[in-house]
């Protein structure tokens, strides 16, 4: 592997282990979580990436790993617009309810 591969999915391993960390840390607010959640697909997406063009491609893999984020994300956005409805704010003390 070229050394800039390396330093491309050493970034990448950072990336996602910040937003693991933040994921996890972050309980204040729905809609930091939920953008944490997207970071973390997001760099789950760019290590299939790098690792399906090094050693085996499989294209279709990333294509149905891309359309299950993004109706993760419509799904997300969508329970966000419902509770910023019924409750008034994305605080996720006030979501004992759910």
């Amino acid at each position: 592997m070229s050394q800039e591969k390396i330093w491309v999915l050493l970034t990448a391993f950072v990336a996602f282990s910040v937003f693991l960390v933040s994921f996890v840390s972050n309980r204040k607010h729905l809609l930091l979580t939920l953008l944490t959640l997207e970071g973390l697909m997001l760099m789950v997406f760019s290590l299939l990436t790098l690792v399906s063009l090094h050693w085996s491609p499989m294209p279709i893999f990333i294509l149905i790993f891309l359309t299950l984020v993004a109706c993760e994300g419509a799904l997300g956005l969508s329970l966000l617009v419902s509770v910023i409805r019924t409750h008034g704010s994305d605080h996720v003390n006030s979501l004992n309810s759910l």
